[in-house]
């Protein structure tokens, strides 16, 4: 206890001798886009079938801490990713919903055209079926599919390397607590998201986006995830995005964990 004692003191006065800023307008290290699990606020149609997802929710930075070095940022996650089904009438009942909250800390060093650093988060999952997934006619819950226990925490560390519009990354994730329980916690990440500035006008520009995992199941195929459209707005900051999206790979809801799935989508974004 001294010795934790000792070194919020010590932390505190490291805190106290930098310049601060509190609750920034925009994020010091913003959503890798292709990647599955970040913070989205809008929808996505499946071009086959009558499936859409709805994500709301945000990342929000509450600190900057300014060195010598280069931008420290301590921030909060709050989102979720649902899976509805379209049907007559304006309806989309709800089959499953997952929800991530934590905190995430990042770094990032800036010169001339190009930047690098990384970002942490500590996270915690979990995933409920929803009313929209029982048939109450036939009182049954859809294909067999009863409601499982899932959950999960994780520390995720994701090193990212940009210049000018093309920013790669490589990311590693440990679960340290997971149920169902899986035989490996590692995973291993890689992509990378290019958005070419100002095109044709200003504040108007074409991106792609290319996510892998490897998740626990390494005898799988990884999961992919790649992403293309138009970014109305900041470059790498708040605006509206228009996008065509192809993901391949275990279900990224917790519920269906155990599923592989393919689909492409048309999708809207507000980055936030």
């Amino acid at each position: 206890m001294k010795k934790i004692f000792v070194l919020m003191i010590l932390f505190s006065s490291w805190i106290s001798s930098q310049s601060i800023e509190y609750f920034p307008n925009e994020l010091n290290i913003s959503p890798f886009m292709a990647n599955p699990i970040e913070s989205r606020m809008g929808f996505m149609f499946k071009t086959a079938g009558n499936e859409l997802h709805l994500n709301i929710g945000n990342t929000m930075d509450l600190a900057w801490i300014s060195t010598k070095s280069g931008m420290i940022s301590i921030g909060a996650d709050f989102f979720t990713w649902t899976l509805l089904r379209k049907e007559e009438n304006f309806h989309f009942p709800v089959d499953a919903v997952d929800y991530l909250f934590g905190l995430n800390f990042g770094f990032k060093r800036t010169a001339h055209d190009y930047s690098f650093g990384t970002r942490v988060r500590l996270s915690h999952i979990s995933a409920h079926m929803v009313d929209g997934h029982f048939d109450k006619t036939k009182y049954i819950w859809l294909n067999g599919q009863m409601p499982r226990v899932y959950s999960r925490e994780f520390l995720e560390l994701t090193p990212f390397y940009q210049y000018r519009g093309l920013r790669m990354y490589f990311g590693f994730t440990y679960l340290f607590h997971v149920d169902p329980d899986v035989t490996r916690k590692d995973q291993y990440q890689a992509g990378f998201d290019y958005v070419r500035k100002d095109f044709i006008c200003a504040n108007v520009s074409p991106y792609v986006a290319f996510d892998a995992r490897l998740t626990n199941r390494f005898a799988e195929s990884p999961n992919i995830s790649f992403q293309g459209g138009i970014k109305i707005g900041k470059q790498f900051g708040r605006g509206l995005s228009v996008y065509y999206t192809y993901y391949s790979g275990v279900s990224p809801h917790g519920e269906y964990y155990d599923f592989r799935e393919k689909y492409s989508g048309i999708g809207l974004n507000l980055d936030l």
